[in-house]
C-alpha cells in the first residue's frame, strides 16, 4: 500500500528550490508519496512583503491543482509560512508552513533556541510567526544578511557563517537548539549538528513529518470559523 500523497509547494518560481525542498521531505517521509509543485508565475524569491503577496497567489494556485489531483496534505516550503492561511481554507487536508512546524518542533526539544534566517530585510517574517506561536520569550531570531538566491541551488558555502551565527546564540541568546530559517538551507543541517553540538531544525523536514503524523490520527483542518471554506475563489466578477 503507498503512503499518504504530500504536496511540497514552493511560493516562489525557482524549480531548483522545490528540488531541494522535496529531497528533504522524502528524507523525512520515506514512505510518503512526496511531490513538487511551482508556481506557473510570481517572483524567484520571497524576500519582501510584496514578494509575499505574489508568493501567496501561488501557494493557492498550486493547492487548487493539489486538490484536483488528490494530494493529502501539504508543506509550504518557504520561511514565514506564505499563503498559509488561504492555503488552509480551499485545502481539505491540513496545511503545515515549514516555520510554525520548526518552531514547534524546536519548543519540543529545547527551551530556548534560535533561528537564523536570510536575508535581515526578512527578520519580519520570522518574527510574525514567533509571535503568533507565543514562543517570544523562548526564541531570537538572527539573520545573515544574503540574498535567497545564493542558495537556490546549494548553501554549503554558508556553512562557516552559519557556524559563527550558531555559536553567537549559543553564547548571546542562551539557545539550546537553531532552527535554519530558509527552504535552501536544507544541507547545513548536519554539518551544523556536528560542529555546534545542539539540535538543528529544518523546516520542510519537521513540516512534512507533521503533515504524515496529522494524517496519521486523522486530524484534519478546522472549519469551525476562522480557517472555514471561503465563499468565493477570487475576485467579484472575475
Amino acid at each position: 500500500m503507498s503512503g499518504p500523497r504530500i504536496r511540497v509547494v514552493n511560493p516562489n518560481t525557482t524549480a531548483s528550490m522545490t528540488a531541494s525542498a522535496v529531497a528533504a521531505a522524502r528524507r523525512a517521509a520515506p514512505h510518503a508519496t512526496v511531490e513538487g509543485s511551482t508556481p506557473s508565475r510570481g517572483v524567484d524569491s520571497v524576500e519582501s512583503h510584496v514578494d509575499e503577496v505574489w508568493g501567496a497567489l501561488g501557494v493557492l494556485e498550486q493547492v487548487l491543482a493539489g486538490e484536483r489531483a488528490g494530494t493529502d496534505a501539504y508543506v509550504v516550503a518557504c520561511f514565514g509560512d506564505t499563503g498559509v492561511p488561504a492555503a488552509r481554507e480551499v485545502a481539505r487536508g491540513p496545511v503545515v508552513g515549514m516555520t510554525e512546524a520548526a518552531l514547534l518542533t524546536a519548543a519540543l526539544v529545547a527551551h530556548r533556541f534560535t533561528v537564523v534566517t536570510l536575508p535581515r530585510r526578512t527578520r519580519e517574517q520570522s518574527d510574525r510567526v514567533v509571535g503568533a506561536l507565543g514562543l517570544g520569550h523562548r526564541c531570537v531570531v538572527r539573520a545573515v544578511d544574503v540574498p535567497v538566491a545564493e542558495v537556490h541551488e546549494d548553501s554549503t558555502h554558508l556553512l562557516e557563517t552559519f557556524v559563527e551565527q550558531g555559536r553567537l546564540a549559543l553564547e548571546e541568546d542562551a539557545a539550546e537548539a537553531l532552527v535554519l530559517g530558509c527552504a535552501g538551507l536544507t544541507d547545513l543541517v548536519d554539518p551544523l549538528r556536528a560542529r555546534l553540538g545542539v539540535p538543528v531544525v529544518e523546516g520542510v523536514a519537521a513540516a512534512t513529518t507533521l503533515a504524515v503524523a496529522l494524517l496519521a490520527q486523522g486530524v484534519g483542518t478546522s472549519r469551525a470559523a476562522t480557517w472555514a471554506a471561503p465563499e468565493r475563489l477570487g475576485p467579484v466578477g472575475a
